[in-house]
Formats: structure tokens, sequence, C-alpha cells
């Protein structure tokens, strides 16, 4: 095995007589080939074998030589050793010879790895792989890539640094030193075995940035008892949560073994570990896909539609809603398990909402299906305006994460326009209402409104009415287009708010004005991009 040196001899004698599985033994003695940890359990084990069988040959020769000087690379490597650690020829020590080579094959054959726990012996093999990729593509997902993760048991992280100590403290005694950082992870050494299985099994390579995720999750029975001696050590790691069934969580024995002392470890866990009792289970195999984002503008014709479900204290008030219109048809074609709703501002129930619309995105949450092309998703269109006369759906289309921030940059900036059917308690003639036409910039001072204050903070918020322009309609009636900056509350500012809006319509026309109908004719907002 070319990629083992001399030095790593003392850590695969240890290692094997300890019941660590070749794949482990090849992580801590930090070979970093990749194509190495693929071939067969068997044949690393035999590679192993040969490996200690050579070094030993090579030593028993150089025994009978006694007249060679030591190696002078070998003292100048192990200048930690004393002179009281060398023996008479000035060469390190050795420890203990490997057991005879098949009889320690056989005692780690059909063993459960002391360190993984057989993540890297049963779960790398091919039947497992076909399991997960079998999985896979029965949940029905459209991807032309993939990422793989995978959440291991966390006492793996207990074994690892007590299997770490063992060594260190064999090593320590032959002048040697092993650096914790240097062994290969074991997350790492699993994804270079799995990944070229998974990405030949399921026909699409392995891509760190793929939008979609394969995840095994394993699970052992012994968790809990393995890491109880941290809990005792370090109590303050370990917090109860309510989404947790158990207070060992990974980044919790990691926290733990960071703080615990080595003399302590040392007292209460094994090093290098005892064999366990059971391997692991693959408890799950999880798929998802990145959000997907559906953009478009959407008309609302009816007075009796609010544009979110309008539910109160659990009691759902209207049977539909804006949002429900469109989310219906989008989650069935993109089979995803949920969706998150957003706007550029909103109406109110009895508002509505004309002229190009106002702009909209869909948050798509773990969608199967996310390849649409120009002409279905026109399609997709179509049949949401076929399914109502309240709304209407215009430049649907799918978009990036990034541009639906475009959207909610606009909110603020941009102008909105408004047409408002007014009454008056007095009389009024033409000439009444045409100075309205003049005025121009007019800044108004709103408090929260009263219907509103329920759910949003108390703040007196300053808004622009840049022009008006009246269309008189009788003598108690009037209809007035407003281009205002977005956010200003336009029921308000005609009828005043009991004086939380100054100036109202009600100030300027010296009487009182209340509004019947409203509606948005222009949400200013340059997106999606028309179609």
């Amino acid at each position: 095995m070319s990629s083992l040196t001399e030095k790593d001899k003392p850590i695969v004698q240890l290692l094997l007589n300890t019941g660590t599985c070749p794949r482990c033994i090849l992580r801590f003695c930090c070979v970093g080939s990749q194509m190495l940890y693929r071939h067969p359990d068997k044949d690393l084990m035999k590679d192993l074998q040969d490996f200690l069988k050579k070094n030993q040959e090579k030593e028993d020769t150089a025994g009978l030589d006694a007249a060679d000087p030591p190696c002078k690379r070998m003292r100048l490597e192990h200048t930690e050793a004393g002179p009281d650690d060398l023996n008479h020829n000035g060469a390190l020590p050795q420890i203990p010879s490997v057991k005879d080579g098949n009889a320690t094959t056989e005692s780690s054959a059909g063993k459960v790895c002391n360190v993984c726990l057989g993540i890297l012996q049963e779960f790398c093999e091919a039947d497992f792989v076909k399991k997960v990729c079998q999985k896979v593509n029965s949940a029905d997902y459209q991807f032309s890539s993939f990422v793989f993760s995978v959440s291991l048991p966390p006492q793996l992280s207990v074994r690892e640094r007590a299997a770490w100590l063992g060594l260190k403290q064999e090593m320590r005694n032959l002048g040697l030193s092993l650096a914790k950082d240097d062994i290969v992870q074991l997350k790492e050494a699993y994804k270079w075995i799995i990944h070229p299985q998974l990405s030949e099994e399921l026909g699409v390579p392995a891509d760190g940035k793929s939008l979609f995720e394969v995840s095994v999750v394993f699970a052992h029975p012994e968790t809990d008892e393995e890491c109880h001696f941290l809990a005792t050590a370090c109590p303050d790691c370990f917090k109860p949560a309510k989404n947790k069934q158990s207070v060992f969580t990974r980044m919790a024995v990691i926290k733990a073994l960071e703080k615990i002392k080595e003399e302590d470890f040392l007292k209460h866990f094994p090093c290098p570990p005892s064999s366990p009792k059971n391997l692991c289970d693959a408890l799950e195999v999880q798929c998802n896909n990145g959000a997907v984002f559906v953009a478009g503008r959407y008309n609302k014709y009816s007075r009796n539609l609010p544009q979110t479900p309008w539910i109160i204290d659990g009691e759902r008030k209207l049977e539909s809603s804006v949002e429900e219109l469109i989310s219906g048809h989008l989650m069935a074609e993109f089979k995803a398990d949920s969706f998150n709703f957003s706007s550029s501002g909103r109406e109110d129930v009895d508002v509505r909402t004309l002229g190009n619309g106002r702009p909209f995105a869909m948050e798509l949450v773990n969608p199967r299906r996310i390849h649409f092309t120009a002409e279905e998703m026109k399609r997709l269109q179509q049949a949401i305006n076929s399914s109502s006369d309240k709304i209407q759906v215009r430049d649907l289309q799918l978009v990036t994460r990034e541009a639906i921030g475009r959207m909610k940059e606009g909110e603020e900036e941009k102008t909105k326009t408004y047409s408002a059917l007014i009454w008056t308690d007095k009389a009024i003639q033409r000439e009444d209402i045409a100075f309205l036409d003049d005025v121009k910039e007019l800044r108004l001072e709103q408090k929260t409104p009263l219907r509103v204050l329920h759910r949003r903070p108390l703040a007196v918020r300053c808004r622009l009415i840049h022009t008006m322009s009246s269309e008189y309609l009788d003598e108690h009636h009037f209809r007035l287009h407003l281009k205002t900056q977005a956010g200003t509350y336009i029921k308000e500012f005609v009828h005043g708010d009991f004086g939380r809006t100054k100036p109202n319509i009600g100030s300027l026309l010296n009487r009182t004005a209340d509004i019947l109908e409203l509606d948005v004719e222009s949400v200013d907002v340059d997106w999606p991009p028309s179609l």
C-alpha cells in the first residue's frame, strides 16, 4: 500500500488489534487518496496485512546486521524521543507486533468498527447505495445534479476522540506524534466513497452547489449511554430543546468534547474505544429541492376578497383569497410541500386592483417539479385565470430569489395611483372641488389608523400626495384620482380617521367626507418584466 510509510506502522498495528475497520485506519494514517477508500473492504484489509508483513520482514532482515548505523533521517524525525527511548542500536523501540495476519483478519471480519460504528463498512456497499437511489427515484423529483449530506450519530465524535487519544499515548511512547487535525474526517471519507456510486446509479453528477439534496440520517441505539459521562462532566452543554428527542445532539457533544479535560475523558471512556454491541441504523433517506420562485402581477376585481386568508380567532371570515386562488394551481403543478406569498403592498378586502395589477411573488418550498418552459408557464397562467372571475394573473414567470428583492425595494420608493368615490355631507358644486386639481406634493402626517392599530405599532408617518384630479358626479359625490407615495393610507386621507390624518379631504373641503369605493389603478414598480 504505497500511501502508507514506516511511521504509519504503529497506527495500523494498534487499530487493527482494537477492531478498527480498514478505512478508518486509512483516515488515522492521514491518507488523502480518494480512490484508495473506494477499494473493497476485504482488499483493503489484505493490503494492510501485506503492509505490516513487509515491514516486519524488513525489520527482521535489518536485525541480522547489527553493524548498520541507525537511519539518520529517523533520528531527525523523532527528536522528541529521549536517549532512554532508543534501543542499543539507536533505533526506536517497537510496540508489540501485530497478531498473525490471518488471525487479525478473522477477528476484524464481520465485526462492527469501534470508531465509525459500521458507517465505512456496511453503508458503503453497493446494496445500500441502491436502496438510497430507489428511495430518491420513488420520490419523483426533477434534478440534474445532487449534493449529498449525512447526519451521523453524535457519539462518533466521542469514539473518534477516544481512538485518537489511544493512538496519541502509544505514539508518544515511540517518540512520534499524530495531529488530530490531520486525520481525515469521517464525513469526508464517506462522501469520497459514496459520491461516485450515487452519481452512477442516479445518472447525474454530484455538485456541491446543487439545489437538490440527498441526505441519509444515521442513528445508534447506544448514543445516550456512551455520551452520558459528558453530561455529568459538562452539564451546561446539554440543555433540553422542544424539537429534539435527546439532549445529546452533535453540536452539544462537540461543545462538551472541546470543554472536557483530557484526563477526565480518559477516566470515563476507554481509549482506544471498545467494540460496539450494535451497527448503526440508517433511519431515513431524505430528499429536498431548493425553493423555486414564481412572480407575476395580479388584478383583483372583487370587493369581497382578501389578499390572504382572513382568519380571526381560528374562524375563517371569507371562503377564499387572492393568495389561495393563485397558490392552489402553483402547488399542484410544482408539487411543492408549502409556499410563501409576498407582494408589493396589499389592498383591503373591499378594494379592487386594476390596471397592470400588483406585483407578487411566490416561493415554492421543496418542489418535485422545477423545469417549466415558457409555454407551460403560459398555460399555467391561463388555468389560474379561467378558474375564477375574481382575479386575473399576467406576466407569470420563473425568477430568482435575488430578483424578488427588487420588488421589495420598490415598495417604499415607487408611487401608486388610486381612484376614490367620495361622499360629502354638505352639497358641493364643481367649483368647490376644482382647487384639488392644483394641489401638488401635499404632505400628510398619518398616525397609525385605528383599523390596523391591533397589528401595527403606533407611529406618525409622513406621506406625500403627489397629484390629485377631481371628477364631479353630483351634489354629494365626486371621484378623486390620486398619485401618492407608497404606503399612504387613502381611506384615512379622505375621512380623516377622527383627526389622526392631517390634512384630509374633509378638512380641505371644510365638511364631512367619507369614502365609498376605492380602486388601485397602478402600482408603479417596474417588476417583474412584462411578457
